[in-house]
């Protein structure tokens, strides 16, 4: 199982939401590049790149720091937050993206979304399918879609999409632990998907009962900016699944 840390971005400042709540934002560094320099120094491979300001927006606003991130780290680094259109796509990878997560756009646009996957390729488009009660939630959580998770994963397994991030909304920033139950529901129902799991993780303890479940990776923010988890303490995960 990958560890994969996030950096979510507003103002091109490192912050962290709870439950996706713009009013909640917490700003724990103003330079993303020294955060992501201390995870490659810890011997991370991954990072999960959130522009929550494109997310608001619609389209990509803060990809100067991605190119930043990329240019000066050798981090594979997976972006989202605001890619609804060809030429924020465009921007994203041009910038030094490994890999690209969409969400809005797979509920708005899915033709659209379903032309990147044949045009990229499912190793670089990955399905975001962030859950409120069961639904997709869309522009940066701030509204609920009609779509019930599973179906909407199914749909896009047909088309090929190998990669879904989930993150259950009501734990995101909560540090009270993942959705367990989602996530073993998940891999039941949707099988063949290499699911990161993303949102509440706390505790050491609770990696290796996502690896068991049989998710591909996890997403961590929070427990690692609140020092419940410390990059020195991940090694051996790290020396293990990377």
């Amino acid at each position: 199982m990958r560890i994969i840390p996030a950096i979510d971005i507003i103002g091109g400042k490192c912050v962290r939401l709870t439950k996706g709540d713009y009013a909640t934002q917490k700003i724990y560094n103003e330079d993303p590049l020294e955060v992501a320099k201390s995870f490659e120094g810890s011997g991370i491979s991954y990072l999960h790149l959130v522009d929550l300001d494109g997310a608001k927006a619609k389209s990509i606003v803060n990809y100067k720091v991605l190119e930043s991130l990329a240019t000066h780290t050798q981090l594979k680094i997976d972006f989202g937050g605001g890619l609804q259109s060809n030429h924020d796509l465009k921007i994203a990878f041009e910038c030094g993206a490994d890999q690209i997560t969409g969400g809005s756009i797979a509920v708005k646009q899915s033709e659209t979304f379903k032309q990147w996957l044949t045009q990229y390729g499912s190793d670089k488009i990955i399905l975001g399918a962030d859950v409120k009660e069961d639904r997709i939630a869309v522009s940066g959580w701030t509204e609920t879609s009609e779509e019930q998770i599973v179906p909407f994963i199914r749909k896009y397994q047909e088309d090929g999409v190998q990669y879904v991030i989930c993150t259950d909304i009501s734990k995101d920033g909560m540090l009270e632990g993942p959705s367990f139950s989602l996530y073993k529901s998940l891999l039941e129902e949707c099988t063949a998907i290499k699911l990161i799991a993303s949102g509440g993780v706390s505790d050491l303890s609770e990696l290796p009962q996502l690896a068991e479940l049989g998710c591909e990776g996890v997403i961590i923010g929070k427990a690692i900016y609140e020092n419940k988890i410390r990059l020195k303490s991940l090694e051996r995960f790290i020396v293990k699944n990377s």
